[in-house]
């Protein structure tokens, strides 16, 4: 009895340190929009609509006036910094929200106000939402 409640609290243990270390220590310094909320957002004729994903998704359908410039490009951070204006804010996007929250991270950085589409381009399409080609 003794040994499988040693087992059970080590079980115990194990878990709470995987569980921990999978938990990610970084906070978002941008807001995470919803497909609606994105929407609404980039209607704002201030505001800059980017497009992380490579040129071949971009040519596969892309919000309406968005800008592409991709972030796996080595030099996405120097043509961002020629493309965009810091004084306005910039909306990002990409598939599914990962390269986009990796833009943001490194566009707040360097500056610029920005608003990710949490879940990206793919729940705005789901929700049916316009794209241009």
């Amino acid at each position: 009895m003794l040994l499988k409640n040693i087992y059970f609290m080590f079980f115990v243990c194990i878990f709470l340190l995987g569980m921990m270390a999978c938990k990610t220590n970084t906070k978002d310094k941008f807001p995470n929009l919803s497909s609606d909320k994105f929407e609404a957002f980039i209607e704002d004729e201030n505001v800059q609509t980017l497009d992380v994903r490579t040129v071949a998704e971009y040519s596969d359908g892309h919000i309406p006036g968005s800008i592409n410039i991709n972030i796996l490009d080595d030099n996405f951070a120097a043509i961002a910094d020629e493309v965009l204006d810091k004084s306005k804010p910039v909306a990002v996007y990409c598939k599914s929200g990962r390269r986009s929250r990796s833009a943001a991270n490194l566009l707040v950085k360097k500056g610029y106000t920005v608003y990710n589409l949490d879940k990206g381009i793919l729940n705005w399409i789901d929700l049916g939402k316009d794209i241009e080609k």
